[in-house]
């Protein structure tokens, strides 16, 4: 089917050069045509972890909560940067 293809292609050099240009034109118009709604995140991936425990001060939040699941996300493999912050209740 293969060798079909390329003897016909080599019979028909000006059918195959309009088919390319033709195709290339096509090609620019839907490259002009198709919005760009989104670019790509290039940028680490984060994940993000709330906790709550209501009623409780912000001290005993970061002692008990927050630097606790600081120090396991730290002991993951190919972590980078672990950041934590306690608020009142909220870790």
């Amino acid at each position: 089917m293969v060798a079909r293809l390329v003897g016909l292609s080599a019979r028909h050099p000006l059918f195959v050069l309009f088919l390319a240009v033709g195709l290339g034109f096509g090609g620019w118009l839907a490259l002009n045509r198709i919005p760009l709604d989104a670019l790509p995140d290039l940028s680490d991936t984060q994940v993000i972890l709330t906790t709550e425990w209501p009623g409780r001060s912000p001290e005993l939040v970061e002692q008990q909560l927050t630097a606790r699941l600081s120090a396991a996300f730290l002991s993951a493999p190919k972590v980078r940067a672990v950041r934590g912050q306690s608020f009142f209740g909220v870790s």
